[in-house]
Parts: C-alpha cells; sequence; structure tokens
C-alpha cells in the first residue's frame, strides 16, 4: 500500500508541474511566444553561428510551435492527473487492478518527456542551438530538469507491484518465502 500510495503522489507532483507550465505559458504568452521566436531566429549564436536547421522568422509558425507546446504541456499534465485519479481509485485494489489504472498517468507522463525531451532539448538544444544564448540555455535547463522527472517518475510508477502488494495483514513469510499464486487455467 505504502508504494502505490507514494506512485501516486509522485503522479500528482508530475502532473501539477506540467498543468502549471501551461498555466504560466498561458498567462505569459506574449513573452513566452517571443522567447520561441528568439530561439527560432538563432540570433546571437556566435559559437555555432550556422545550423542544419533554417531560421524561423514566420509569426504562424511561431505561433504555432509555442501552442504545441502549451498544448502538449496541458494535455500531459491533464493526462497525467487524471492517471492519478484513476490510480487512487484502485490504491486498494488487486495488483492487476492498480496495474491497469496506470496506463493513463504512464501515457501523459510519455507525452512530457517527449515535450521537454524532444521539443526543448532535440529541436530546440541540438536543432536550434539554443544553449549558445542566456535565454535558450536557461530553457533548456528547465526542459532537462522537467524531462528527467517525468521519466524518473515514468519509470517508477511502471514497474509492476511487489509480490505482496495484494496483502492486507502483516505476514511473515521469512521461513517459507512468498510464492506468486498460479494463474488461472482456462
Amino acid at each position: 500500500m505504502t508504494i502505490r500510495f507514494i506512485k501516486l503522489m509522485l503522479v500528482i507532483g508530475a502532473g501539477l508541474q506540467a498543468l502549471l507550465y501551461a498555466l504560466q505559458n498561458m498567462v505569459n504568452y506574449d513573452a513566452g511566444r517571443a522567447a520561441v521566436a528568439y530561439v527560432f531566429s538563432r540570433a546571437d549564436h556566435v559559437v555555432y553561428p550556422d545550423s542544419v536547421v533554417p531560421v524561423i522568422d514566420s509569426p504562424a509558425l511561431v505561433s504555432l510551435a509555442y501552442a504545441v507546446i502549451i498544448g502538449f504541456e496541458l494535455v500531459g499534465g491533464l493526462a497525467v492527473l487524471a492517471g492519478a485519479v484513476r490510480m487512487a481509485q484502485s490504491l486498494r485494489g488487486t495488483r492487476r487492478a492498480f496495474s491497469a489504472s496506470k496506463w493513463l498517468a504512464l501515457a501523459g507522463l510519455g507525452l512530457l518527456v517527449f515535450t521537454w525531451l524532444g521539443l526543448f532539448m532535440a529541436i530546440g538544444g541540438a536543432g536550434f542551438q539554443m544553449w549558445q544564448t542566456e535565454l535558450g540555455a536557461g530553457s533548456l535547463e528547465g526542459a532537462f530538469f522537467y524531462a528527467i522527472s517525468s521519466g524518473l517518475v515514468m519509470a517508477l510508477v511502471a514497474q509492476d507491484e511487489p509480490c505482496w502488494a495484494d496483502r492486507v495483514e502483516k505476514v511473515d513469510h521469512r521461513d517459507t518465502g512468498w510464492q506468486e499464486p498460479d494463474a488461472p487455467q482456462g
């Protein structure tokens, strides 16, 4: 039960993180959009002035990219939190029920890892070389923290429950060991 509760709390934390960042990006839309435009412009790149990724200066593409970032954070955060509700509903259920309840949280966490690893670190960091500016380096550093924290929560939550997770009472199995029951034949 303790392990399930810890997993639930981690999922809630990751979902809130994503949801709050999405809301902050909406509240600060103009500043965030300007940051994306600055990264896409590759302005002030002195270490690696050339790139395989072309400069993007189209206002429509900048707005679309920022909307995708916000959308992925929002959808990912809501999916994780909805998954947390499902996990909470099966907290006292069987291992199989609890395991089945994790899929929505895991899908949301996967989307969040993709957002911060795929969009920020791969496209922004490697493609647009955003590490070359103070603004870009700060965003890249934050994306690393968010990707790692979401990925770590995803890895922990995806782990199977221990064999004793269905047990309600405390039983000492040190002499005989706990054995999984045989799967039903049918």
